[in-house]
């Protein structure tokens, strides 16, 4: 199993913002720190907005902010928000499989998932703030990627 690159970034926009709490986060700032698309980005902030996990200020001067406190942001909950959670065509809505209704994968991958969002939720955004991570990300900083190329 593996995040979408929309959960990836999710998740990095969260821990950016946790970070940056002080002031309003831009995603122009966001993306060029971690050297992602700026557009792509824009959709991961509009779905983080629409699940409460952000706060989007609008305006001059506006920008993102957490919806809660990162210890009130749960990491399980995050996931099931941001990813498909269709590992395998059975789990959808749109099944063609002939051999569905005898099949037991689908129960198989979903205990699987089951207990990987059940771990996932033993973990808060506050978990994932550690002093390295605050370090690189907390503003003003040049990009990531600009320090590393010196």
């Amino acid at each position: 199993m593996y995040l979408t690159q929309h959960t990836d970034y999710g998740l990095r926009v969260l821990v950016y913002t946790a970070v940056n709490d002080d002031a309003l986060a831009n995603i122009g700032t966001i993306a060029d720190t971690y050297g992602i698309s700026k557009s792509h980005l824009m959709k991961v902030v509009t779905a983080l907005v629409k699940g409460g996990f952000l706060d989007s200020v609008r305006g001059k001067g506006g920008g993102l902010k957490l919806a809660r406190a990162p210890e009130h942001i749960n990491i399980g909950a995050v996931v099931r928000h941001l990813e498909p959670m269709q590992l395998v065509e059975c789990m959808g809505d749109n099944n063609q499989c002939l051999i569905t209704p005898g099949c037991r994968l689908a129960g198989i991958i979903g205990g699987a998932m089951k207990a990987f969002l059940n771990y996932l939720d033993g973990f808060t955004l506050a978990d994932l703030l550690n002093k390295p991570t605050c370090d690189l990300l907390y503003l003003p900083k040049i990009s990531i990627l600009a320090e590393n190329r010196l």
